[in-house]
């Protein structure tokens, strides 16, 4: 449990910091919006190939690890939209609302998963948890687009456009291209690996930065009940489900940690950005992921130490 505290300390610190950072430092927000660009398709793509060319999948329970983290997502994702009805009814959530909860239940904040796993587990750590990457970004990336075109959009997008957006995602693309380079052997010249190394290094500090510096403080102290409820699925539901199906796919030690580390962390920073984008309560996934963030540094160290 200590360990596992340890190892998660230095990656909250970060987010804190950029926290700080935010608000005394670069307090223009047109600093952080560049940075979480020149993160999320530059810096971050450049870790996963690195990351994913470089991993050693056999031996490595692929099936077994991106199984059961698909598979928790799916069921999270039914499992929303089979509510909504019932939430609609009793908590009054609107189209927006509920696209918003929809991500803060579903979507995971990678640069945190990322650096706990290496934090705990070096590189074995690092590329199981890019394994589970693989299987879930396409999926989510694709369903919260089709919700908040379906629930929150101003107009409905075709599908057409939808694809477009999806396609245009870089961190599916850094799958494919990592992916490829690994199953098909071959060898990037010494330069180009030097400069997806030296590039990658820094992705996961900065994005631990960015998402310090989105975090709002607003509604904390009282949360929306729509808050509450995604707050319990991403923190307490999702590791549940996913750990109960990597123990039915027969995994144990470092590989189901890594199924407990990436179900139990906060929801992707990235939501935010998606929902402002799209039409989806956009404060309501500032406040959730604040939360949610606060809360991970116990509730994470507890699922992870349970069955590491």
């Amino acid at each position: 449990m200590f360990a596992v505290a340890a190892a998660l300390l230095p990656v909250f610190l970060l987010i804190v910091i950029g926290f700080g950072l935010r608000r005394v430092l670069l307090k223009d927000e047109a600093h952080w919006v560049g940075l979480e660009r020149l993160v999320y398709y530059v810096l971050f793509p450049a870790l996963l190939i690195q990351t994913l060319a470089r991993a050693k999948l056999t031996g490595v329970p692929v099936a077994g690890v991106g199984g059961a983290l698909l598979i928790a997502v799916m069921l999270m994702m039914a499992l929303c939209l089979l509510l909504r009805p019932l939430l609609q009814k009793h908590l009054g959530l609107n189209g927006p609302t509920f696209s918003s909860l929809f991500q803060c239940s579903c979507r995971w904040q990678t640069y945190v998963a990322l650096a706990v796993a290496g934090n705990l587990y070096g590189d074995m750590g690092l590329t199981l948890a890019s394994v589970a990457m693989v299987a879930m970004i396409p999926l989510l990336n694709i369903v919260c687009v089709w919700v908040l075109a379906h629930f929150a959009a101003p107009t409905r997008l075709s599908w057409p456009r939808i694809l477009l957006t999806i396609a245009q995602n870089p961190l599916i693309w850094a799958c494919v291209i990592g992916l490829t380079l690994n199953l098909s052997g071959v060898a990037l010249p010494a330069w180009i690996n030097d400069l997806t190394d030296a590039l990658g290094r820094s992705s996961l500090a900065l994005g631990l930065l960015v998402v310090g510096a989105g975090l709002q403080l607003k509604g904390v102290l009282r949360p929306p009940p729509a808050a509450i409820v995604a707050i319990f699925l991403k923190l307490i539901l999702m590791p549940v489900m996913a750990i109960s199906l990597g123990h039915a796919f027969g995994l144990t030690g470092v590989n189901l940690a890594i199924v407990a580390c990436c179900s139990s962390v906060p929801t992707a920073s990235s939501a935010y950005v998606l929902a402002r984008q799209m039409g989806g309560d956009a404060l309501l996934v500032a406040e959730t992921l604040t939360i949610q963030t606060a809360l991970a540094v116990l509730t994470m160290p507890v699922f992870i130490a349970l069955v590491a």
